[in-house]
């Protein structure tokens, strides 16, 4: 093995975690209620559920750009618009979505059965998400 291959996979694994923590930081903005206050002040399990379904979510199509990129910039084109396309989901199930189906008021409530459904269907357009990008 080479030492280049070991700075490339460095370079592409730490531009990843980049990639991940951006969207940690504008999933917890493009949700109506505050994640971390949820999770780490009220340790609301619903909370903790979706927002764990939400990374899972994000990663799947992120390794989707890893393994298909043909080029760093390419990689991180795909990266990118994987954020966007979970935030996008995110935005639309957690802000449109009210009455009695609100995950809003649900997740802020602790009810862990919405926040188990709001992580799978997170994975789940992750997939979608992941399989798209494999033209």
């Amino acid at each position: 093995m080479e030492v280049g291959s070991i700075w490339a996979f460095l370079f592409f694994f730490f531009s990843a975690v980049a990639l991940v923590v951006v969207f940690l930081y504008l999933y917890a903005i493009v949700t109506p209620y505050d994640d971390y206050v949820l999770i780490f002040e009220k340790n609301n399990l619903a909370a903790a559920l979706g927002f764990g379904g939400a990374v899972i979510g994000v990663c799947i199509p992120l390794y989707s750009a890893l393994v298909s990129s043909v080029s760093y910039g390419d990689f991180l084109f795909w990266g990118l618009v994987a954020i966007v396309i979970q935030l996008i989901f995110a935005f639309i199930v957690t802000r449109f979505m009210t009455g009695k189906y609100s995950f809003k008021e649900r997740i802020e409530n602790g009810v862990v059965p919405v926040g188990i459904l709001l992580a799978f269907l997170c994975i789940a357009v992750g997939l979608l998400n992941a399989g798209s990008m494999s033209y």
